[in-house]
Formats: C-alpha cells, sequence, structure tokens
C-alpha cells in the first residue's frame, strides 16, 4: 500500500510538474511588434489617409503602418515621381522578422493618393513640407525617425534632410545620386555606351522623333535596358508588386519633372538641373548610401556621397536600380545592420 501511495505522490508531483512548464510557456511575454489593439488605426490594418494641407487646398494622402517599434521607425520614399509604394513590396519578407517599424507612403498625386493634378504642387519643396506634415501626423521624431528614399525618394530625402535633419535619426538613400547632370552624363556616356550600337540608335531615333508613346520604344527599352539596369531579372520573373507599380505609375508627374528618356534627365524636366551635391556637408544625421553594380546611378558616385556627408555609410549590392529585389542577399542585411548601429549607439 506505501509502495502505492508513494508512486501515485510522484504521478502527482510529474503531472504538476509539465503542467507548470505549459503553463510557463503560455505565459510568455509576446512582442508587441504585431499589437495594434490600442491604435487608433487597428481597424484599418494600419492603414491612415492624412490631410496635407497645400496652397490649392487640403488632400489625403495613403499611408500604411507596418509593425510597431516606438525606436525604430522607417518612413519609405517611392521613386517616379509618381510611383507607387508597391516598389517596397518585399520589405514585408525581412523587415518584420526584425521588428523594425516601416511605413508605406503614397505622395500625393500617386495611386494610392488624391490626385489633384495641378502642376504647381509637382515641386521638391512641396513634396518637403508634405513629409513633414506627415512626420508630425505619425509622431515620428529624432528617437525613432529613419527617412529611406529610392531613386527620386531619394532625391526627395536629401531635399528633406537638407532642412529638416533636426527630426531625423537616420537617413538612407537608396539608388539615387546627388546631381541629375551627373546622372544623366553616366547614362548616356557609361550605361548607353554599353549597348548593342544598333538598338541605342533606334531608341535615340525614337526620342529625337518624340515617339514616346511608340510601342516599339517601350519594347526596346523593357527588354536592353530595364533587364539590365532597373531589375535584373527576365521580364516574366518579374514580381507582381513592380509590375502594378508600372501599371499604376503617373505618367504626368513622372513626365513633368523626370521627363520622357530613361537616359537621364531630358527636355523639359523640372528635375534636369537639380543639384546638391555640394550640400551633402551639410548633412550630420547618420546616413547609408545603397548603390548597385549594374543601377543607372553610378556606383562610384554613391560611395563617393558617403564621404561626403558627415556621418556616413556606403554599401553597393550586386542588383540594379531595384536591388531590394535582385539583390536582396546585401540590400537588407545592410539596411537592417544601419538601423540597428544607429538604433544602439553602434554606427561609425
Amino acid at each position: 500500500m506505501k509502495h502505492v501511495i508513494t508512486s501515485i505522490v510522484l504521478i502527482l508531483l510529474l503531472v504538476m510538474s509539465c503542467t507548470n512548464k505549459k503553463t510557463a510557456l503560455i505565459n510568455t511575454d509576446k512582442s508587441s511588434y504585431f499589437d495594434y489593439s490600442k491604435s487608433d488605426d487597428q481597424t484599418t490594418g494600419g492603414i491612415k489617409m492624412i490631410p496635407i494641407v497645400t496652397p490649392k487646398g487640403t488632400f489625403n494622402v495613403y499611408t500604411k503602418r507596418m509593425g510597431n517599434n516606438p525606436k525604430m521607425r522607417v518612413l519609405l520614399l517611392h521613386g517616379g515621381p509618381g510611383g507607387t509604394h508597391e516598389e517596397f513590396g518585399n520589405f514585408d519578407g525581412y523587415l518584420p522578422n526584425e521588428e523594425i517599424e516601416y511605413i508605406y507612403y503614397d505622395q500625393l498625386d500617386s495611386y494610392y493618393s488624391d490626385k489633384p493634378n495641378d502642376s504647381t504642387l509637382w515641386t521638391t519643396a512641396h513634396f518637403v513640407e508634405e513629409v513633414e506634415q506627415i512626420r508630425k501626423a505619425l509622431n515620428l521624431n529624432k528617437d525613432n525617425f529613419y527617412l529611406l528614399g529610392q531613386s527620386w525618394g531619394g532625391i526627395l530625402a536629401m531635399e528633406y534632410a537638407l532642412k529638416y535633419q533636426d527630426n531625423l535619426k537616420g537617413l538612407i538613400i537608396s539608388n539615387m545620386m546627388a546631381s541629375a547632370p551627373a546622372y544623366t552624363k553616366y547614362a548616356n556616356e557609361v550605361l548607353g555606351q554599353q549597348m548593342d550600337p544598333a538598338i541605342l540608335k533606334e531608341i535615340m531615333n525614337l526620342e529625337a522623333n518624340n515617339d514616346f508613346d511608340n510601342p516599339r520604344y517601350s519594347e526596346l527599352l523593357m527588354n536592353n535596358y530595364y533587364t539590365e539596369h532597373i531589375l535584373r531579372k527576365p521580364v516574366e520573373q518579374w514580381p507582381k508588386s513592380i509590375n502594378l507599380l508600372f501599371e499604376h505609375l503617373n505618367p504626368n508627374i513622372y513626365v513633368y519633372m523626370q521627363g520622357h528618356s530613361e537616359f537621364g534627365m531630358t527636355g523639359n524636366a523640372t528635375l534636369k538641373n537639380w543639384d546638391v551635391s555640394s550640400r551633402l556637408k551639410e548633412i550630420k544625421t547618420p546616413t547609408l548610401m545603397l548603390g548597385a553594380k549594374y543601377d543607372t546611378m553610378d556606383p562610384k558616385y554613391m560611395s563617393w556621397m558617403a564621404t561626403e556627408v558627415q556621418n556616413g555609410r556606403s554599401v553597393t549590392t550586386n542588383g540594379s536600380h531595384l536591388s531590394q529585389f535582385d539583390d536582396p542577399e546585401t540590400y537588407f542585411p545592410a539596411l537592417i545592420k544601419f538601423i540597428k548601429d544607429v538604433d544602439t549607439d553602434q554606427f561609425k
């Protein structure tokens, strides 16, 4: 009998031990990264349409918050002008695991935002103030605010930093030089000369005749330039988010500011003479320059930019203009390391 009682006690102790272990597992503290329960954007899944006050009225722009981290919050500035946040479509595959909060945003006159279609608003000065209004609306500040601009978004990010860098914790310039004339020169004198001369001649003839709507022009660019310098994958392998980006591009603002040609900024493009290369030394915010070996932007120039700002770092991927897609193995570790190094005061 004594042995039976002893056995029962041992079994009870074992069951209690297992139960306690299970309880401990259940009670393990969960990360608040995916917790939207105390947020005013919970019912919209992180989406906020933010009112932007302009001289031509108040318009709403699209933002969508992904994750929750009060120390590391990244606002994403898309390219174009007139592009969409869809160019950052694969950020979902990399930043959540690092618990870095990031915010998608479509600039005014881009697909998911209001479209007043007023060219007087298509200036860097307007878009800088638009970013500043978004910063205030989302409570971004110098203790958590990272600004990432890709392509035209890089122009906007540099302009913002030159005016409002005291609001920033970190700055990331992805695939954008600090000079439109230098970009145009590189596109023509370097990238153009790498093409088959017959194909380049046909493209230039179409441009000379302003025949930009000719399907042949798009075909030549897509198969001989875009797949080499925009996204280095066969067109049929391009991700859905990038196809949507091209489908949703606003051609009016794009042509007005960037111009028709893909060989730099030409014609009457308002950004044609944009150049802040001599002012980079004014930027004291920790800055990452993300260039790419096959980019439309000169990677050596982008490395130089990192030496001009006061606290710069340069990383060159083996990708192209959208290197987040054709070399994510380099792009995201570089981005994540920069953000965390700045956050932990390890940035050098």
